[in-house]
């Protein structure tokens, strides 16, 4: 569960090197993709289930400026403010009620002058563009506890802070295709030999903790579309002897993090990553990490890892990199 800048060290690690396009299929706070250094030549492809989160990634790369223009009017601060945003991404109506509500925070956070064209600016707007909501969701996601837009963490935070971020990403995705599609649906459209997939979905028993729904049975379906693959696959997920034996005809490492997400100090999460090609016949360095929502060096020290499964049939992958 999370972001990925804990594991990136091991995914970029165990990443095969030579590839011309490369698919994020649960790209979430594309922290993977906007971690890859930009190679000429190759294809990226970002994609989420989530229209909400592409959306947002659709605006950072094509309507920065509107964005950046949206971002600066309301920054919100509190359990009240938070639930007005929470509000419109739970699909409620839209009343008058929730627009006197939005005029209320205008008049709090804006001196008198200002705030009089801003009131005036939302009673004459037209229906909530892509950019209002990039900006309302985007929000949503800062004022979180641990990003997962369901609970106010209760903690300040300017939004004009995180203007450089936007602008940074902006200019990253700036040759990444932004799609918002079913995960196997994706996988067939891009699939070549030299295509290079990586899945981070859902993980499981944990299915109830993301935005969008995945069912358990997911899980194999994604399996099956993956064992199909012409190209290089790495899937990452919670460890767990379910996945262990579904992806019995795949490489698994195993790994441990800091689990940000407990109360308890020290606590560790159990990780696996899983390819269909050995990765012990490649070698890729580190890089920045940097996403939607977090632009910082990734500094974090390489960690143990151990392969606790190999397929006992080689892979077409394997042997051509022999």
């Amino acid at each position: 569960m999370g972001g990925k800048s804990k594991l990136l060290w091991l995914i970029h690690k165990l990443s095969p090197s030579r590839y011309s396009r490369f698919i994020d299929v649960f790209g979430g706070s594309g922290t993977v993709t906007l971690s890859r250094p930009i190679q000429q030549g190759c294809m990226e492809v970002y994609n989420d289930f989530n229209g909400d989160l592409t959306n947002l990634f659709c605006c950072v790369k094509n309507r920065t400026m509107a964005l950046l223009l949206e971002l600066g009017f309301l920054p919100l601060n509190t359990r009240d403010d938070f639930n007005v945003l929470y509000k419109f991404f739970s699909r409620e109506e839209f009343t008058d009620d929730y627009l006197d509500e939005e005029m209320e925070l205008t008049q709090r956070y804006l001196e008198p002058p200002d705030a009089k064209t801003i009131r005036r600016m939302m009673l004459e707007r037209a229906p909530r563009g892509d950019v209002r909501r990039a900006s309302d969701y985007f929000k949503l996601i800062r004022y979180s506890f641990s990003g997962g837009a369901k609970s106010f963490a209760g903690k300040s935070c300017d939004i004009r802070r995180f203007f450089h971020l936007v602008w940074e990403c902006s200019r990253r995705l700036a040759d990444v295709v932004v799609e918002n599609k079913d995960c196997v649906d994706l996988i067939r459209q891009y699939d070549r030999e030299d295509a290079f997939f990586y899945c981070d979905p859902p993980y499981y028993d944990a299915e109830d903790c993301y935005a969008v729904g995945f069912p358990k049975e997911g899980h194999q379906r994604l399996h099956d579309a993956l064992l199909e693959c012409h190209g290089y696959v790495m899937v990452s997920y919670n460890y767990c002897p379910f996945i262990v034996d579904l992806y019995k005809e795949f490489y698994i490492f195993y790994t441990t993090r800091p689990n940000s997400m407990s109360q308890k100090a020290g606590s560790e999460y159990e990780e696996i990553v899983i390819t269909n090609y050995d990765p012990r016949l490649y070698n890729s360095a580190r890089h920045w990490q940097l996403s939607i929502f977090n632009l910082s060096a990734a500094d974090e020290d390489d960690g143990r890892y151990t392969l606790i499964h190999e397929p006992e049939t080689k892979s077409h992958k394997t042997e051509e990199r022999r």
